[in-house]
């Protein structure tokens, strides 16, 4: 099982820039089929708050794009996007792509970032998504959600995802806890976690990437540095279920 994380600098609020940025990524990348491609937080618009632009309603441009390309290349896709829901109003979500291209989940990002405005702009979730990506169940979260591990355990005590996955647009400046972050919640939760990180700038903020992916140990598997580029990696889920039955840490939680 194949984890693939994209890295590269977000054209702001530019759907048909950043389209053709993924596709070539992952042409050059030929990711083996069933293989699970994650991409940033909003990776089509960059981290904007220009909701009455970017955001857009189900079956849009953007979930249209992320279907085609799930198909086109045979692999779950992973990828954040500003959505509108039912009530009309803007959430930050991680939209789920089967190979087959059907929309299999969507989870709205739970902690927006108060220090950036995000909140005056897109509505909270209220819960946690897990979904199945062939043996393994798999969560999904955005960016800020990071730094509140209870929205982790409580994935965890719920559903025991094998993996986390996070999308986000963390700005350089607090890098080093991007990275000290996903390895907390790769060790506490006797999970895998894959970051995918942008590079680049906006009109407010500086990346530089990082995109990580960690096995339950805490150790890096893969780093994609500064640079725009893709990153992959392989979970054995036998030697994670063996470690978890060794060290029962999860079933030690209260519930």
């Amino acid at each position: 099982m194949t984890i693939v994380g994209l890295q590269f600098d977000i054209a702001w609020e530019n759907k048909p820039a950043n389209f053709s940025t993924v596709r070539r990524l992952l042409t050059q990348a030929a990711p083996q089929k069933d293989s699970l491609v994650v991409l940033p937080e909003m990776f089509a618009t960059g981290f904007s708050m220009n909701v009455g632009l970017v955001a857009e309603a189900y079956g849009g441009e953007t979930e249209q794009f992320l279907a085609a390309t799930a198909t086109e290349f045979g692999t779950y896709l992973v990828a954040g996007a500003s959505m509108r829901g039912r009530d009309g109003r803007a959430r930050n979500k991680a939209l789920v792509f089967s190979p087959t291209g059907e929309l299999m989940a969507f989870y709205a990002k739970m902690r927006p970032f108060t220090p950036g405005g995000e909140r005056e702009h897109y509505v909270a979730g209220d819960h946690s998504v897990t979904f199945q990506w062939n043996e393994a169940t798999v969560a999904p979260f955005v960016c800020y959600d990071l730094r509140f591990p209870e929205l982790f355990r409580e994935a965890a005590a719920a559903h025991r995802p094998e993996l986390f996955v996070v999308i986000a647009s963390w700005p350089d400046k607090r890098i080093h806890h991007w990275v000290a972050l996903l390895q907390a919640r790769a060790i506490e939760n006797q999970a895998y976690v894959i970051g995918a990180n942008r590079i680049g700038t906006d009109p407010y903020y500086t990346y530089c990437g990082r995109s990580l992916i960690v096995d339950p140990q805490g150790t890096i598997l893969a780093d994609a540095g500064a640079a725009e580029g893709v990153i992959f990696a392989q979970l054995d889920l036998a030697n994670l279920r063996k470690y978890r039955e060794g060290l029962p840490f999860l079933a030690d939680m209260k519930r």
